[in-house]
C-alpha cells in the first residue's frame, strides 16, 4: 500500500471511495466543493495495487476567541473502500496525515467522529481542552489531538469549520 498526496488524476476514484464509504452523497459533494474552493490543507489517498481505496482530507478550522490562535485543522472525511476495510488502511491514512499535518506546523486536529476508532490516536474528548463545536454533536464525537505539544493549554472556544461544511 501507498499513501500520497493527492493528484488531479485521482478525484473519479476519490469521488467513488466516498460515495460508498458513507449512506449519501452529502460528503462527496462536500470534497468536491471544498477542493474546486481551494480550501483544503491536506489530502491524502492510500493506494492498493494501482487503485486508490481510501482518502483523507484536513481544512483549516478556527477557533473563535482563542488567544493565541492555535494553527488548527479539521478532519474531514475519512474514507476506505468497503472491501478494503477492517485491513489497517483507515489507520494508516490517520497516521500518515497527522505525521504530515505536524510536520506543516499545525498545532492542532479536531474531528467529529466515532469515540471508539479515534482515541487510539491520540485524540481525546475536545471539551478536555475547553472547546466546542459549532454543530449540535454529542461531546463524545468531537475529540481533538494536540499535534504539538501543549498547543491547546487554556485555549477556550468554538471550533468554526470552512462554510462549506454548513451547506452538506
Amino acid at each position: 500500500m501507498t499513501i500520497r498526496e493527492e493528484q488531479p488524476g485521482d478525484i473519479a476514484a476519490i469521488r467513488r471511495v466516498i460515495l460508498e464509504a458513507f449512506d449519501s452523497a452529502a460528503e462527496a459533494d462536500l470534497v468536491d466543493k471544498l477542493r474546486a474552493n481551494g480550501k483544503f490543507r491536506v489530502s491524502l489517498v492510500a493506494e492498493l495495487d494501482g487503485q486508490v481505496v481510501g482518502h483523507i482530507l484536513f481544512t483549516v478550522v478556527a477557533i473563535e476567541d482563542a488567544d493565541p490562535r492555535p494553527r488548527t485543522l479539521g478532519l474531514a472525511p475519512l474514507a476506505v473502500l468497503s472491501e478494503c476495510q477492517r485491513k489497517g488502511i483507515g489507520s494508516a491514512l490517520v497516521r500518515s496525515s497527522l505525521e504530515r499535518c505536524r510536520d506543516m506546523g499545525h498545532d492542532a486536529i479536531v474531528v467529529v467522529g466515532h469515540p471508539e476508532y479515534y482515541p487510539k490516536f491520540g485524540f481525546l474528548p475536545a471539551s478536555r481542552y475547553g472547546l466546542r463545536c459549532e454543530y449540535d454533536v454529542p461531546e463524545d464525537v468531537f475529540m481533538a489531538l494536540e499535534l504539538q505539544v501543549g498547543s491547546l493549554q487554556g485555549i477556550r472556544g468554538l471550533v468554526r469549520y470552512q462554510p462549506e461544511f454548513g451547506k452538506m
